[in-house]
């Protein structure tokens, strides 16, 4: 193995050791993440909020044992990949070990750490971004066609994974039409290329048709929801946060990209830049969305300023830029990782506050950011639930119907009991087993401190209780009661049936 394999193979380590010690043990897995994990069971061509690329992970997660370890594997995993894909770029561009350490130091010690904590989409969406643009300069240094058709599958990847890949398409195709390159419009490979990648999405086109675009819905709800609350201005603030550390690496790689001469063919890259952010800012998009415009830049920038720092007194600043990253990420450590106590970010709101952490989906400041709030509580949920499950006497008749995915997904994750927790919030609506006659149910519920449910469900049951609530006042789902109703009255499965053809229906309106 030689040097530079070497670094990059330590780096790698690196990143995987560092993605397994950021979060302290006291936190459990994030509410999406259960959501995902239960996708795996159901495999489908698409689902209400997300495409199928996830859930495709989630099944081979479920293989290897479904622990915590493999699913904190796999983000770190594209984490890492993305750092050997922005290593990959820069000797592409012809950088030397100064560039390739500085463009990896960059990677790691940024915001990725933070993405690369979760089970989400977004992991492998960065590195779908930067393979592609990857593979772009690969077509614009060599011309070579077969560059656009690996370009194509990992676009149909990417778009199978997380539909946010299209912003990047939006950006890139004007910035080509604007340059010398548009001529790759005209070769017949580049409509062949376009032709494969529509024939690898067209599952999940079709799964859309056939569900009535359900995406149509996801995006209605989340814009009234979600986006509704977003700041433009604190859109562009939290870009300068996501890779402070290589800030000055990125604007090297603009500027480079637009008057270095050797990188003359890579200048739609500055339009292309521009051009994505300002239609992630015209829909008003989360700021994490933009993640993955930025490594590859990072590259370009790592390679411009090994070449300009080879001059003169200007060697001296060769170490600053390796520290500037290595220094950032002490601040950053400190406050971006659910590595604290929940009671020491209780008592110690400033800096958080002050980095908009703990402002939640809903425009409000909490006590918590959301993110960590979201890892509270879910063993304790479902420990309590497989309590009261027991005590049933006829558990298999049984169904346990939670107000929310999070809830339901981490019963199903952390339960002793096999329980097979259902909702009619997000896919697991349409996850209902109705061939079971259902005579008992453990009804899990948010926020009820006046026990409502309990008032208007009892009347179809024999006997009711209220069960136990969750105790841990940092959870989000602090407060949540789980109520006991057995002996049904009614039938519980006709009545579920109208419930989700209800919800299915309001999807489909919507």
């Amino acid at each position: 193995m030689n040097k530079k394999n070497l670094i990059l193979f330590g780096f790698i380590i690196l990143k995987f050791i560092l993605q397994y010690v950021l979060i302290s043990p006291e936190y459990d897995l994030q509410r999406d993440e259960y959501l995902h994990l239960d996708q795996g069971k159901h495999l489908a061509w698409g689902y209400l909020s997300v495409p199928p690329v996830t859930s495709w992970f989630s099944h081979l997660i479920l293989f290897l044992g479904n622990s915590v370890f493999w699913v904190k594997f796999f983000p770190a995993l594209f984490g890492a990949l993305t750092l050997l894909f922005v290593w990959k770029t820069i000797e592409l561009l012809k950088g030397n070990l100064y560039a390739l350490i500085l463009g990896a130091l960059c990677v790691l010690f940024s915001c990725l750490l933070r993405i690369n904590m979760l089970y989400q989409p977004n992991s492998f969406d960065v590195l779908c971004w930067t393979i592609l643009y990857y593979l772009l300069i690969q077509y614009l240094k060599s011309e070579d066609t077969k560059w656009l058709y690996f370009g194509a599958v990992i676009f149909a990847y990417g778009f199978l994974n997380k539909y946010n890949i299209l912003f990047l398409l939006l950006g890139l195709v004007p910035a080509i039409l604007l340059s010398k390159q548009r001529k790759m419009f005209a070769q017949k490979q580049f409509y062949f290329a376009l032709i494969l990648g529509l024939i690898l999405i067209f599952p999940n086109l079709f799964w859309q048709y056939q569900n009535h675009f359900p995406i149509v819905h996801h995006m209605k709800e989340l814009a009234e929801t979600q986006l509704v609350n977003v700041d433009r201005i604190g859109f562009l603030k939290e870009q300068i946060l996501f890779f402070i550390g290589g800030l000055l690496v990125i604007f090297a790689g603009l500027y480079a990209v637009l008057f270095y001469k050797p990188f003359k063919n890579y200048q739609l890259f500055f339009a292309s830049f521009f051009f994505t952010l300002l239609i992630f800012i015209y829909f008003k998009a989360k700021a994490y969305y933009a993640i993955g415009l930025y490594p590859i830049y990072i590259a370009f920038g790592a390679v411009f300023i090994s070449e300009i720092l080879n001059e003169g007194w200007k060697r001296f600043l060769k170490p600053v830029f390796i520290l500037i990253p290595l220094l950032l990420f002490i601040p950053i450590y400190n406050i971006a990782f659910p590595n604290k106590s929940p009671e020491y970010m209780v008592a110690h709101p400033e800096k958080y506050k002050k980095l908009g952490m703990l402002r939640w989906e809903d425009g409000k400041d909490h006590h918590l950011p959301q993110d960590f709030a979201d890892m509270l509580g879910w063993k304790e949920l479902a420990s309590k639930t497989d309590s009261l499950y027991t005590l049933l006497p006829n558990q298999k008749e049984t169904i346990v119907l939670c107000d929310n995915y999070g809830q339901a997904g981490a019963i199903n994750y952390y339960s002793k009991k096999g329980i097979k927790a259902v909702s009619f919030n997000a896919d697991y609506v349409n996850w209902f087993d109705l061939n079971i006659q259902y005579k008992n149910l453990i009804r899990v519920k948010e926020f009820d401190e006046n026990n409502e449910e309990l008032k208007e469900t009892s009347p179809y049951f024999e006997s009711a209780a209220i069960g136990v609530r969750i105790d841990n006042q940092f959870a989000r789902e602090y407060g949540t009661t789980i109520f006991v109703f057995t002996n049904a009255k009614i039938n519980i499965n006709k009545r579920l049936e109208q419930e989700i053809n209800e919800e299915k229906n309001y999807i489909i309106n919507d």
